[in-house]
């Protein structure tokens, strides 16, 4: 069993928190776990990627060849776009649904929709109006994660949620609640 998994957003959204949980996850599964990370101009708002590979059997490779991504799991629409080369026929896009509008000659948003409307498989959600409903509006991510983890064979949403209390339990309780929080409203597929 594998999964291979191409996560993307822009700097400050918390990609790498979600590569991070899912990271822990699979280590505490017995996985095997094979990352590659791209920052890019992060800290100015610029892309982010991570090439996430997980397996019961040996992997060789950090990079996800292209029509072989499992899934696409991107805080905003434009950004899924960006990697859908590497999508395979049978994989599945998970997306926020609200445009991040950082660059100048961003996409027109009909435009970005429709694309994604035409691909079989895609699951979108105003993650970040969830993030605030479930009253943490920092947690969109956590929001992408738990509608992402529906569709982790390798793992489960209760794997995933023991490596949200391990990776944030330095932060305290109250932010530990708060990520399980919004994560939970991603997997019960709650949108405003």
């Amino acid at each position: 069993m594998k999964k291979d998994i191409i996560l993307c957003g822009v700097g400050g959204q918390g990609i790498l928190s979600i590569a991070t949980i899912i990271g822990e996850a699979a280590t505490r599964a017995g996985l095997n776990l094979k990352q590659a990370e791209v920052h890019g101009m992060s800290q100015r708002g610029g892309n982010v990627q991570s090439h996430l590979r997980l397996s019961d059997k040996t992997i060789y490779s950090d990079l996800i060849a292209q029509g072989s991504a499992d899934m696409i799991i991107s805080m905003e629409p434009m950004e899924s776009l960006r990697y859908l080369p590497y999508l395979s026929k049978e994989g599945r896009v998970v997306t926020g649904s609200k445009p991040f509008v950082n660059i100048p000659d961003y996409p027109d948003t009909d435009t970005l929709m429709a694309e994604l409307g035409a691909l079989s498989a895609v699951d979108m959600m105003d993650i970040d109006a969830v993030a605030r409903d479930a009253g943490n509006p920092r947690g969109a991510n956590m929001v992408l994660l738990g509608m992402a983890a529906r569709y982790f064979s390798i793992l489960s949403p209760q794997e995933l949620q023991d490596a949200i209390r391990t990776v944030f339990a330095r932060k305290g309780e109250s932010v530990v609640e708060a990520n399980l929080k919004a994560f939970r409203a991603g997997l019960e597929g709650l949108d405003s």
